[in-house]
C-alpha cells in the first residue's frame, strides 16, 4: 500500500479564543474524511495574540500529535503568519486559511480534487461575501479592480489567501523573502497553472474581525507598490504634462506683452491657485517617491521576517530544512 499524501494546513491566528475549538472540529472533520488516501498537518501560527489563543492551541497540540503551532514574539501580521507557516510545511500540498471560518473549510476537497487533476494553484473567489457590510463590500469591490489595473501583473478578482498551493509553488516562494509581502499577488507572479474555485464566504463565526481599516489600508498599499510603478510613471507624466501647459502659457503671456505692450494682465487669485495647485503636486509626487524609497531602505536591512517564541508539536530538527528568526536556511 503506497504512502498517504500529505497536506498541511496553515492557520493563521490572532486573539481567536472563542472560534478556534469550532475551527478545529470542523476542519478535523473535514481532514479525516479524506484519510486514508490523505494524511494531513494543521500548522497554526499565533501572531502575538493577546487572549488565551496560545493556551488552546498548545492544549490541542498536545492532545493531537498532528496540530503543529508557531508562536510569534509579537504581532508581526497576517501576511508574515502565513509565511511562517509555509516555511514549516512539509505536504506535498499546502492550504492556507483564515481562523475565522469565513472561508468554509469543507471546500478543501474540491482544491484538492482540482490539484488532483493537475491544477499547482487553487484558489478560492468569493462568489458571495455573507455577513459584511456594505462599505466593506463596495471597498473590497473597488480594491481588487483598483489593483488589478495598476498591478503589472494580472491578479484575480475576489480572490483571497484561501488557497492551495503545490509544494514546487511553496518552494518557489521560499526563494522570495521581500519584507514587503503580499502573498497572493506573489502566488500569482510565480506562474504555475492556476484554477479559481468560487464558494460562498461566510459570516464570522463569532468576535470581530481584526482587519481594521488602517490595515485594509496599509494592505492595499502593499499590493499596489509590490507589484506595479505606475504610479512613479502618472507622477512623470502628470508633471511633464503640466510643465509642457505651463510652457505654452508662457509663449501666449509673451506674445501678448509684444503685441500689446500696455496690456495689464491680471490674475493675481488665479496665480495664487496654480502655486498652491503646483505645490500640492510635487508634495504628492515625492510622497509617492518616498513610498518606495521606504520600502527600499526596509528590504536593503535584510531583518529577518518573522521572530519565533516558541514552537508546540515540531520535531527537534527540521528533517528537510532549518528556519532561523524568519530566514530560510536550505
Amino acid at each position: 500500500m503506497s504512502e498517504p499524501i500529505l497536506l498541511s494546513i496553515v492557520v493563521p491566528i490572532y486573539s481567536e479564543e472563542d472560534i478556534i475549538p469550532e475551527f478545529y472540529k470542523r476542519t478535523k472533520a473535514v481532514l479525516s474524511g479524506l484519510e486514508p488516501t490523505y494524511d494531513h498537518e494543521i500548522i497554526f501560527v499565533d501572531d502575538g495574540s493577546r487572549d488565551s489563543s496560545l493556551r488552546l492551541l498548545r492544549d490541542l497540540s498536545g492532545e493531537d500529535s498532528k496540530v503543529k503551532v508557531l508562536c510569534f514574539s509579537r504581532n508581526f501580521g497576517h501576511q508574515f503568519a502565513i509565511t511562517a507557516g509555509m516555511d514549516y510545511a512539509q505536504g506535498q500540498a499546502v492550504i492556507t486559511i483564515d481562523g475565522d471560518l469565513q472561508d468554509p473549510p469543507e471546500i478543501i476537497p474540491e482544491m484538492v480534487e482540482k490539484w488532483q487533476a493537475g491544477t499547482e494553484v487553487v484558489y478560492g473567489v468569493r462568489e458571495k461575501r455573507r455577513g459584511e457590510n456594505t462599505f466593506k463590500l463596495l471597498t473590497a469591490k473597488v480594491f481588487y479592480r483598483f489593483i488589478n489595473t495598476l498591478s503589472d501583473t494580472d491578479l484575480p478578482l475576489d480572490a483571497g489567501d484561501f488557497r492551495l498551493l503545490d509544494q514546487k509553488v511553496v518552494e518557489a516562494l521560499h526563494s522570495i523573502r521581500e519584507e514587503n509581502r503580499y502573498i497572493r499577488g506573489l502566488v500569482r507572479w510565480t506562474g504555475f497553472s492556476q484554477h479559481g474555485l468560487p464558494y460562498k464566504r461566510d459570516p464570522r463565526y463569532a468576535g470581530k474581525t481584526k482587519f481594521t481599516l488602517k490595515k485594509m489600508l496599509r494592505f492595499a498599499f502593499d499590493g499596489i507598490l509590490s507589484f506595479s510603478d505606475k504610479p512613479l510613471k502618472m507622477s512623470a507624466f502628470l508633471g511633464f504634462l503640466i510643465t509642457f501647459c505651463s510652457f505654452l502659457i508662457a509663449v501666449w503671456i509673451v506674445i501678448n506683452k509684444l503685441r500689446y505692450p500696455k496690456l495689464v494682465i491680471s490674475g493675481w487669485a488665479s496665480l495664487v491657485l496654480v502655486v498652491l495647485f503646483m505645490g500640492g503636486l510635487q508634495l504628492l509626487s515625492l510622497g509617492i517617491l518616498g513610498l518606495y524609497l521606504g520600502r527600499q531602505y526596509r528590504e536593503v536591512k535584510r531583518r529577518p521576517l518573522y521572530i519565533l517564541a516558541q514552537k508546540f508539536g515540531f520535531p527537534t530538527k527540521s528533517e528537510s530544512r532549518t528556519i532561523e528568526g524568519g530566514h530560510l536556511n536550505s
